[in-house]
């Protein structure tokens, strides 16, 4: 009995282990599955998730701007480029001592010590300290060998002409992001793509600098712009509005063949280089963003649209009724009793009532079609930031002497690049073709030129023709005699416009002066615009923006060699610029008539210290000196264009250029005594 008791216990025994075996065994397997489980969840199932979250926590990445492309001139002179500087960052973690190392870098780099040190408080991983310091700054800061405050090489937008085409150019800021002009309107190919900067900490909470990706810098961009002609353009806008203490104005040279822009003057002008210092209107450009009313060289749009609809002949004679006309009971005067003119008598003594007569021929529906048809109303699509279209109403919003307005430059607004493209419509033959500022964009070998421009005719051959021709009559014999050039013939229009006061009529005080043109007047090379905005002391477009038009050009034409159609006599004057004949004042004008006795019978010469030559009495045959006292003439032989403009800018002395490349002749010779104001004339050759 004894052994079956042993026996039965020892078998109890061996089941109990068997089952404890077996729950160990399963609890085992169920830990494994659970672990299993659990890993194959943070592995695979939340993996991306905590990788994200990780690398959240231990990386932090930083955006390096690229290296900027460069902005040229169409002769491939740098306008605007990007030159390198540091910038410097720290790691507040890796600071021993953040507040001695904050008032180190900030009477360095001129910062507040306490907004220093509240950054590195805040930013434990990473903070700019100041970005794109002076070499020296750099220099100074890396002496210091302080622990934790790193270099980072960034670049720094730099112009090298200063405020030269500061408009068109623009400007950027501390992201090298485009904030103006072709800068913002180019910015996503100058920009290139960004590189970055991977910053990963360790265990320790330590921050260690891992990867940098360089980025893809950005392209070249090569403007139609010539820097020589936009000097020339500068200088004369300048000169022009200091000497009538207008609020502003805009000039603009053009290819009439191919729409290109080669200067695009504004004033007042701005230094890029430190734009923060400018007044935000000083950085408008005029020419694209100005709304204006043209005044009397919109006339260009009437006759020509009368001429190509076969309602006129240039020597057809109209009645213009002693210089006034009633339109829905208002009386329009013209600024001189004008009785039988010429259709090309009509432009060159720019008489509204003539004007209006042919804009009546036309009717308001054709009168709309010839001015959208000419570009007004919409954007010329330059590619030049806040370009607006203008106001144009069409005629089921006219008044009752609305087609009367328009056809002398009233009620309309315009911008001067429209006007522009419209006298080179005439200039070119007839076709209006988009303006363009851009030549083309390339990095390395890899050149992708501007899409051609696109163009449409406007009005025939021989409408242009006529056109050419009675605009020369405006400059030979009309109100533009001060336009007249030395050495070549030239074609244009005066404008004077009144412009809105605040309580919405026109001001008796501000006016917008005038004058668009090109030369030679036969075979235009060039056409040019300038625009005074509300000058003081003189007003028409004779006045205070033909001699501008006329230095603009001579010199532009010299310095492209275009051939002289008019040669010059070195040792004879323009006298005749004498013979102007004074001209009545407007009296009794309406608030609906433009103010228009553009001619050179004003109080003030229109061209006395802008042209080269002061007037002389009429009938007298002889060129008078200006008064004052005498200057020397400086040696300008061997001398650039550009640096004999500046030597003899600086003396009062007018410069007339001919050929290009250095100085080698001048007259008069140097040493000798003049008056100020005299001309220097100076043979250039390479």
């Amino acid at each position: 009995m004894a052994r079956s008791s042993g026996a039965s216990s020892t078998g109890d025994f061996k089941s109990v282990s068997a089952r404890r075996s077996l729950l160990l065994a399963g609890g085992m397997v169920a830990w494994m599955l659970a672990v299993t489980l659990r890993l194959y969840d943070l592995q695979v199932i939340q993996y991306l998730p905590l990788l994200k979250r990780a690398e959240q926590e231990q990386e932090r990445t930083v955006e390096i701007t690229p290296q900027r492309g460069t902005i040229y001139d169409r002769n491939l002179h740098p306008l605007a480029m990007s030159l390198p500087a540091s910038s410097i960052y720290a790691v507040p973690d890796q600071l021993g001592d953040p507040g001695l190392a904050a008032k180190l870098l900030a009477s360095i780099l001129g910062l507040d010590a306490t907004d220093l040190t509240e950054s590195f408080k805040t930013y434990r991983t990473f903070c700019w300290v100041e970005r794109k310091v002076t070499a020296d700054q750099a220099a100074r800061v890396k002496s210091l060998h302080l622990r934790g405050i790193y270099f980072e090489q960034e670049s720094k937008r730099f112009y090298p002409k200063g405020d030269l085409a500061a408009q068109v150019l623009g400007y950027v800021g501390m992201d090298d992001r485009g904030l103006g002009g072709i800068e913002y309107s180019m910015d996503a190919q100058l920009r290139g793509q960004p590189g970055r900067i991977l910053l990963v900490d360790d265990a320790r909470h330590q921050s260690l600098l891992s990867t940098e990706w360089r980025g893809k810098p950005g392209r070249n961009v090569v403007l139609t712009i010539d820097e020589n002609i936009q000097y020339f353009a500068e200088q004369a806008l300048d000169a022009a509005v200091k000497k009538f203490h207008a609020a502003g104005g805009t000039a603009i040279v053009q290819n009439p063949y191919t729409g290109e822009i080669l200067a695009m003057a504004n004033a007042p002008r701005f230094n890029p280089n430190n734009y923060q210092a400018s007044p935000p209107q000083n950085r408008i450009n005029r020419a694209v963003q100005w709304v204006y009313e043209p005044g009397s060289t919109f006339k260009l749009v009437t006759v020509s649209s009368a001429l190509q609809e076969g309602l006129a002949q240039p020597n057809e004679i109209v009645n213009c009724q002693d210089g006034q006309i009633v339109l829905a009971g208002h009386v329009i005067h013209d600024h001189e009793r004008f009785g039988d003119l010429t259709v090309g008598g009509i432009l060159a003594q720019s008489s509204d009532v003539g004007a209006i007569k042919l804009g009546l021929r036309l009717g308001e529906q054709r009168f709309y079609h010839y001015i959208r048809l000419f570009g007004f109303g919409s954007l010329t699509h330059i590619g030049l930031p806040g370009e607006t279209p203008g106001l144009v109403r069409p005629p089921n919003l006219w008044s009752g002497i609305g087609i009367g307005e328009m056809s002398m430059g009233q009620a309309i607004g315009v911008t001067p690049l429209q006007m522009a493209d419209a006298f080179s419509t005439i200039a070119n033959g007839g076709i209006l073709i988009q303006p363009r500022i851009v030549r083309e964009t390339f990095l390395g070998k890899d050149h992708e030129p501007a899409p051609p421009p696109y163009g449409r005719r406007v009005v025939s051959e021989k409408t242009a023709a006529e056109m050419r021709q009675m605009l020369a009559g405006v400059v030979e014999h009309g109100t533009g005699v001060p336009a007249q050039l030395q050495g070549y013939t030239a074609a244009g229009k005066t404008g004077t416009s009144q412009k809105i006061n605040a309580f919405g009529r026109y001001s008796h005080r501000q006016y917008v002066g005038s004058f668009i043109g090109f030369a030679p007047a036969e075979k235009p090379a060039i056409t040019i615009l300038v625009v005074i905005d509300t000058p003081v002391g003189a007003i028409y477009g004779a006045q205070v923006a033909a001699p501008a038009f006329r230095t603009i050009a001579e010199q532009t034409l010299n310095y492209l060699n275009v051939p002289q159609d008019h040669p010059t006599r070195w040792l004879q004057a323009d006298s005749h610029l004498a013979a102007v004949p004074r001209r009545q004042q407007r009296s009794g004008a309406s608030a609906n008539s433009p103010l228009e006795p553009e001619t050179a019978g004003a109080a003030t010469p229109p061209y006395e210290a802008v042209a080269y030559h002061k007037p002389t009495p009429a009938g007298s045959g002889m060129v008078l000196m200006n008064e004052g006292p005498t200057i020397t003439v400086p040696n300008l032989t061997s001398l650039a264009a550009r640096t004999a403009i500046e030597e003899c800018q600086k003396l009062g002395l007018s410069l007339e250029m001919f050929g290009t490349g250095l100085a080698v002749q001048q007259d008069p010779p140097a040493g000798s005594r003049v008056a100020r104001g005299s001309a220097v004339k100076v043979l250039f050759a390479r």
